[in-house]
């Protein structure tokens, strides 16, 4: 059940809804594309028109033949009309006799100028982001019970950096203009953040209010660590592909919002005040008794974190699952299902589609640059000219030299007749049956007359080296492309059977490990799968072995320790023989070298292609996720900062619910267990602190790194919520808007950050999987149709040649009787 309905039909909803929003969003562009097509006509038209106009007016102006100036002087009653001001004004500019002031434009225009070189420079864009590591190190340090002297330099140093980020922002709006600098729409958020950071310590020196509350304005300043992706080409494409896909995240955001109101009202209306069961008790935190804490209780079930207890709570609200109470779970899991299934996977559908545009539009980049590159330096039709007969040389001569077939390694390399083969389909240096076959078959070229005719012993081996494909280096220095028996060896690791039973010897290996009896190492049992243990590293170790004489073992391109998977190979097997030399097990270097043993199963890796291909993709994912990974941190990173200045030291309570603050809390409390009071205990009061807390920057990461995960974050958001000041006892639902910096913290880091995650993945393995289609000229879909047509199967259908078994034929292989008769096998 958890393989086919929770990774098999939920993924396979996930595609079709990927599949999908990639329709849609391709209509949608190619309709913007058309109403774009048809401005642009439209707008040509009435600039078409307007220009006739203006050649008819010229026509007319040049027959009327009247000659104007719109030059205006002043009159000689000192006044002027209003297209003549300007003019008046510099006139009366002009009459001043102090130079400096004429001077002043020019000043000004040249310092504009400097400045403009200044803030574009790579020194200036490095001092800004100093001063944001800086800033975000001195963030950083804010903990609960900091000292009085760290508190009062934070201070300081704020107030500091206000002050240098103001003055970056008025140099900036005097070096581009008013205009220029607010088409940046980072530098418009730039502005906002440093004019609500004046605004905060004006307030806060003032005493107007609390430090706490616009503090937290304060790590917005942290997003100007993305302008580091100025000079990071593959970081500022991976911001660029997030920014890219806003526009659909929040129409998607919208949509959710709405969908959350929608079933928050609905379950007000049907559970609003039910979930009080006990009396004496408490109610459950997740309730539809407020249109807030409604809200908070959709967002949870949408998460999947305990829905199905909220389920069974409404469920009860009705009189349990033997009554009506059981219509109510229709609710919850048309929300669950429409929620979680379906809207929350469209935001891995947009990172998918993103993701795949972005790498789409890279190779035209880089053709574009190449256009460019090839524009600026142009060929000659002499330099064209010459450049062919060099390639028609050249052709000559290797047709030349690959006639004549030397064993001679290094006369194969001087004369270029072997090819690298660093393209091999297997790690043994061996390709695929179907090249051999057309080597077979005569498709190579046909040989002229060679040295090789003194010798039939010495070419026929040669002509073996080459049918197997044995590299043509001598390898371990002893054995040539042409010895027997390196011919046999390779002969032997290339056949079927030899690989198949490698394999199975692999898969039983792998089942005896697992039969072994971790308790009694010296039991009769493992005694036993300890000869067989011997038998097949013996098989491995030949393998290996054969391996070796064939392609070599390190110092040639294609030997065997050039390949990861061999290496692993290697490894495994070198571990067990080292197992074998070292008996004793109180050596704690043996017990590991035993522990290593269970890499054995991945040498199924190197036999299997499609498992092999799937290793090789989440290899490339792993190599080239470092720039999410780094995005997504200082995203979590600003979220801790935030968290750390909301709830650092509010999260402490008394076991005795009843004291709110450390001073109290002293002396022993009754407690009832269970709630019921015939069963007092005597305990305690201790002050003590949440396990998950915002008290400083790494318990905050952590905590939000549980938060992402959904395990268990409603139970930290009641905390949140209930948590009042530092060093005091929470209070039932003291402050319900933190709340907000739960929700989005999952929205873009559990919704949207981690399924960039899972999208970037998808796009790995579809850019391998077409990679090995590159040099195709077929695109997707023609090769999908010529593999049906290929692997389909015609079925042979023997039509009765009477009309009465024609008709009955047709009645029985009709599509009605076939739903007939299965209806009836149902009963």
């Amino acid at each position: 059940l958890v393989v086919l309905g929770s990774f098999f039909v939920l993924n396979l909803v996930l595609g079709v809804l990927s599949g999908e929003f990639s329709k849609e969003r391709e209509k949608a562009r190619v309709r913007g594309i058309f109403k774009k097509r048809r401005e642009k006509i439209r707008f040509e038209e009435e600039l078409r028109s307007y220009l006739d106009w203006i050649l008819q007016a010229e026509d007319i102006w040049d027959a009327v033949g009247e000659e104007t100036t719109f030059e205006t002087v002043e009159n000689n009653d000192g006044k002027y009309t209003s297209g003549s001001r300007l003019d008046w004004l510099l006139r009366r500019f002009s009459r001043l006799k102090c130079k400096k002031l004429q001077m002043l434009p020019f000043y000004s225009s040249k310092l504009r100028r400097k400045g403009r070189k200044l803030i574009k420079s790579q020194a200036f864009y490095w001092i800004v982001i100093v001063l944001v590591f800086l800033n975000t190190f001195v963030l950083t340090l804010e903990h609960h019970r900091q000292p009085l002297w760290l508190e009062e330099f934070q201070d300081y140093v704020n107030i500091c950096f206000v002050i240098l980020f103001a003055l970056e922002m008025l140099l900036k709006m005097f070096c581009l203009g008013f205009y220029n600098y607010f088409m940046s729409l980072f530098n418009r958020f730039d502005c906002f953040v440093v004019l609500c950071s004046i605004v905060e310590i004006s307030l806060t020196q003032a005493r107007v209010i609390k430090p706490l509350g616009l503090s937290v304005l304060r790590s917005a300043r942290l997003l100007r660590l993305f302008k580091v992706t100025r000079y990071w080409d593959s970081l500022r494409n991976l911001v660029a592909s997030l920014l890219n896909s806003l526009r659909s995240i929040v129409s998607l955001l919208l949509l959710l919002f709405l969908f959350i109101v929608i079933f928050a009202l609905l379950g007000m209306q049907i559970f609003g005040g039910k979930f009080k069961f006990d009396p004496f008790g408490s109610k459950p935190r997740s309730n539809f008794d407020s249109f807030p804490q409604s809200l908070l209780t959709v967002f949870q079930i949408l998460t999947g974190e305990d829905w199905n207890s909220v389920m069974y709570a409404g469920i009860q609200s009705f009189g349990g699952a033997s009554s009506i109470g059981i219509v109510v779970c229709v609710y919850f899991i048309v929300l669950f299902v429409c929620g979680n299934y379906i809207l929350l996977n469209v935001f891995l559908a947009i990172a998918v589609d993103n993701l795949g545009d972005n790498d789409q539009s890279e190779p035209e980049t880089v053709l574009a640059q190449v256009n460019e590159e090839n524009e600026e330096q142009p060929i000659s039709a002499d330099e064209t000219s010459n450049n062919n007969n060099n390639n028609n040389n050249s052709n000559t001569e290797q047709e030349a030299n690959f006639e004549i077939q030397l064993c001679n390694g290094e006369t194969q390399r001087e004369h270029g007749q072997f090819e690298q083969l660093n393209n091999w389909s297997n790690s043994d240096g061996t390709k695929d049956e179907t090249d051999d076959a057309a080597v077979l078959n005569g498709n190579n070229r046909k040989r002229g007359p060679s040295l090789l005719a003194k010798d039939d012993s010495f070419g026929e081996n040669c002509r073996k080296a080459s049918l197997l494909h044995i590299p043509p280096y001598n390898s371990l220095f002893i054995f040539a492309p042409q010895n027997k028996l390196r011919i046999a060896c390779a002969k032997l690791i290339r056949h079927a059977y030899f690989k198949n039973l490698v394999l199975l010897c692999i898969l039983v290996s792998s089942a005896l490990l697992a039969a072994e009896d971790p308790l009694s190492r010296h039991s009769t049992l493992n005694d036993v799968l300890g000869f067989f243990d011997i038998f097949f590293t013996s098989v491995f170790t030949v393998e290996i072995v054969l391996k070796i004489i064939t392609l070599g073992l390190v110092f040639h391109e294609e030997s065997f320790c050039r390949n990861a998977f061999n290496l692993l190979d290697l490894l495994v097997v070198a571990v067990s023989l080292a197992s074998f030399g070292l008996k004793s097990d109180a050596i704690s270097v043996v017990k590991i070298l035993r522990v290593l043993r269970v890499l054995r199963p991945l040498r199924a890796i190197n036999r299997a292609k499609g498992l092999k291909h799937v290793v090789q993709c989440v290899i490339v994912a792993v190599k080239t996720i470092g720039n999410i990974l780094l995005v997504t941190f200082m995203l979590q990173f600003m979220f801790a900062i935030v968290g750390v200045q909301l709830f650092k030291g509010t999260f402490y309570r008394c076991t005795d619910s009843t004291k709110t603050n450390p001073q109290d809390c002293r002396g022993v409390f009754i407690h009832y267990e269970s709630g019921d009071r015939t069963k007092p205990v005597v305990e305690f009061r201790e002050w003590v602190n949440n396990d998950f807390n915002f008290d400083d920057i790494r318990n905050a990461l952590i905590s939000l790194f549980v938060v992402g995960t959904f395990e268990g974050w409603p139970d930290l958001l009641y905390v949140a919520i209930d948590s009042t000041e530092e060093d005091s006892g929470p209070v039932y639902n003291y402050r319900q808007a933190v709340a907000i910096f739960f929700i989005a913290y999952i929205v873009v880091i559990a919704f949207f950050m981690q399924n960039i995650f899972v999208g970037f993945v998808i796009v790995t393995f579809q850019n391998e999987g077409e990679r090995e289609y590159a040099n195709c000229e077929l695109d997707k879909n023609q090769r999908k149709c010529i593999e049906f047509t290929l692997n389909v199967k015609p079925q042979k259908r023997y039509v009765p040649s009477s009309q009465f078994r024609y008709k009955l034929w047709l009645f029985v292989t009709s599509s009605y009787f076939e739903y007939a008769s299965s209806s009836q096998s149902d009963y």
